[in-house]
């Protein structure tokens, strides 16, 4: 039975009416308990991706992501030469700092090593043919690890989560 329903009961038949009156005149007291209002939530800070803090690095310090964007059919070899080494030499310092990057194996190239421990350990990728008992092979590649990973700390805003390099305008 709906509210307005019930009220033209109510009204209409005397007997109910006193029947709820009396009802509600015999009830406890109900006390009203105040819910406390929540406070507005913070916003979760924003999250940035690691790879783009990683570029966001390279590019801030070495302007990496400005040469590999950049069209360089126009130049000639002397002038990419030029620009090359300055990104090399910045981009290296960069990944030495944030992951000091050194060998898997530390033995020069064409050197005879032991493959019996590393292969399954993913620290090694057997090339070439082999059998399956084979103990030792001949170093093609050193690899690469990282001794550390240490990127900096993102603190921006959300609009700027996937910006690696805020554009730059001249206002002088």
């Amino acid at each position: 039975m709906g509210r307005l329903s019930l009220a033209w009961h109510v009204l209409t038949n005397g007997e109910l009416a006193q029947q709820l009156a009396e009802l509600v005149s015999s009830a406890a007291p109900v006390a009203v308990i105040e819910q406390p209002v929540a406070a507005e939530p913070k916003p979760a800070p924003a999250v940035r991706n690691e790879a783009v803090t990683l570029l966001a690095s390279l590019q801030r310090e070495a302007r990496l992501v400005d040469f590999l964007m950049e069209s360089i059919d126009d130049y000639a070899d002397a002038q990419i030469g030029a620009a090359v080494r300055d990104i090399h030499r910045d981009s290296r310092m960069v990944l030495d700092r944030l992951f000091a990057i050194a060998p898997v194996i530390n033995q020069p190239e064409g050197s005879a090593v032991d493959i019996t421990d590393n292969a399954a350990s993913g620290r090694l990728r057997l090339i070439g043919e082999s059998d399956s008992k084979q103990t030792s092979g001949t170093l093609a590649h050193h690899g690469w690890e990282a001794a550390r990973c240490e990127l900096p700390t993102w603190s921006g805003s959300t609009g700027a989560v996937t910006v690696i390099a805020p554009a730059e305008v001249d206002v002088g």
